[in-house]
């Protein structure tokens, strides 16, 4: 899994935290992403976008890390924002009910306001 991180100052949210991801989402690996976004929402940008564009499978561990990054970034009045969920992604989180829960844009761009 690759992580990449890029700060947008003038997107049409505000300063803008991007995290892109892709491949497994997986106990092994969320740990990273857990990091990624503490530190973006620690930040303090008016959003952070998670572009799982590239995302192929997410586990129980993935979830759970997304939904800690949520509470994180509600308590600092940070909006998060998860972007690109291919369809096998998209059902875990409709399976969970998360889907009512987070802010779901279908691309990045939308995600962005572009």
């Amino acid at each position: 899994m690759q992580i990449k991180t890029e700060v947008l100052e003038n997107s049409r949210l505000g300063r803008t935290v991007v995290i892109s991801t892709d491949g497994e989402v997986d106990m092994h690996e969320s740990p990273r992403l857990r990091k990624a976004l503490i530190d973006s929402i620690a930040f303090r940008p008016a959003a952070v976008v998670v572009d799982l564009a590239g995302v192929t499978f997410i586990d129980s561990s993935g979830v759970a890390t997304l939904v800690e990054a949520m509470k994180l970034a509600k308590a600092a009045g940070v909006e998060l924002i998860l972007a690109g969920m291919n369809d096998k992604v998209r059902d875990v989180f409709a399976l969970a009910r998360l889907d009512k829960f987070f802010r779901l844009a279908a691309t990045r761009r939308e995600a962005l306001g572009a």
